[in-house]
């Protein structure tokens, strides 16, 4: 049975089994990741007695680190079973504070498992009085203490980590370099994204993505150009990135110099390829949940389309139509507009009379219409008036019908 299969049957006991008595060191690695992911199951006692085993006795690298990562995902006392059981430290009934300073004298301990798990601790507890220590460990000679070491300022996110986690970039780790991008994202301040820009071009996809996805933090038009560098990247992860970042940026810049930004986050992306730029924004108006995401990608829409995938475009935004947020729905109606044409026109008059509709989005579709509809959008809406009731339908059907030309 793989281990997948174990790990869906939740079968915690046989997954141990591998851990400790496989003679594949792969195959004892995947396994301490996966018994990672049983936090509430009924036999937790095991898994956190035999991950604290394997970490404090596996010969290989990559299972101990798997171990302790694992044991760190488990939350609650097992990272702290672990110190205890390696250093001989009792944490008891103590405070954050104390569990902190116990953790703090681990980090010089000799074996660099332990150093791992007291990165991972004070990262858990994100006490910033541990900050200048785990920068300290910035030096240490194992890549992997560094990079727990990283990742732990940024769960504390203290801007005074920013110096040395930049300095982390040039590493030699890659997965180094990752946790210290992924830190300086986290901490968020100037400093830390100008430090990221740089990275867009790294050798590891991952580095570039995380790099890439922090650059929607900027609240200026500085990281634009990287983005739209971005768009041609050779990684499919880093490209959808890339629009992600942009619409986040759209959303992050201060009201005053939206505008200006806006204009030239359109001009950028017009000038790429449509499908790498077109295809990441309808699946983030399709699937998001945050309105001003939602609301900057019908804007986008509207204005970067070409024809490789209009008619996808056109669907999501009729979609969009029916969005909670009224903004969303505006933005949806402004670009179905600035698409206008006969299928846009088609669309919008089988949303006018499909079943279920929400008054809200027929009305905004009679609003639309009125912009991109002829001859027979005018007769549609003329005999909408004699049959709708609701009065905000009715409102945007006469304004619409008196663009077309008015009543029949």
């Amino acid at each position: 049975m793989s281990l997948y299969q174990l790990e869906r049957d939740g079968d915690v006991q046989e997954l141990i089994g591998v851990v400790r008595r496989s003679d594949n060191p792969e195959l004892r690695q995947r396994a301490a990741e996966l018994l990672g992911n049983f936090p509430d199951h009924d036999d937790r006692d095991d898994i956190v007695n035999a991950l604290t085993g394997i970490a404090g006795s596996d010969a290989d690298e990559a299972v101990t680190a798997a171990a302790v990562d694992s044991l760190d995902k488990l939350g609650g006392d097992a990272i702290e079973r672990l110190i205890a059981d390696m250093a001989g430290v009792d944490f008891g009934e103590g405070a954050d504070w104390m569990k902190a300073k116990a953790f703090a004298r681990a980090l010089d301990a000799d074996l660099p498992e332990l150093r791992m798990a007291a990165a991972n601790g004070l990262g858990a507890i994100e006490q910033p009085d541990a900050v200048p220590k785990l920068i300290e460990r910035f030096d240490d000679p194992d890549p992997r203490v560094r990079a727990r070491a990283a990742r732990a300022c940024g769960l504390i996110g203290d801007s005074r980590a920013t110096d040395a986690l930049e300095g982390l970039l040039t590493d030699e780790s890659v997965t180094v370099r990752r946790e210290a991008a992924e830190s300086l994202g986290t901490v968020g301040n100037r400093q830390a994204l100008s430090a990221l820009l740089p990275l867009y071009q790294d050798d590891s996809e991952r580095v570039r993505r995380i790099a890439v996805g922090a650059f929607g933090n900027f609240p200026n038009a500085q990281p634009v150009d990287y983005l739209v560098e971005s768009l041609t990247d050779d990684a499919a992860a880093v490209r959808r990135t890339a629009v992600y970042s942009l619409v986040e940026l759209l959303a992050n810049v201060p009201t005053q110099q939206s505008h200006e930004i806006r204009e030239t986050v359109v001009e950028k992306l017009s000038q790429t390829d449509d499908r790498n730029v077109v295809v990441p924004l309808v699946e983030i108006l399709e699937e998001s949940q945050q309105a001003a995401q939602q609301r900057n990608t019908a804007w986008l829409l509207g204005r970067v389309t070409e024809d490789e995938e209009r008619e996808r475009v056109v669907e999501a935004l009729v979609g969009a139509l029916e969005a909670d947020d009224q903004m969303t729905t505006q933005f949806a109606a402004t670009s179905l507009a600035e698409l206008g044409d006969k299928a846009v026109e088609r669309r919008l008059l089988e949303l006018v009379d499909e079943q279920g509709v929400s008054a809200d989005a027929r009305a905004q579709a009679v609003f639309t219409l009125g912009k991109v509809g002829g001859e027979r959008s005018r007769e549609r809406i003329d005999r909408l008036l004699d049959e709708t009731e609701n009065e905000q339908v009715r409102k945007r059907a006469f304004s619409a019908i008196s663009k077309l030309g008015g009543r029949g």
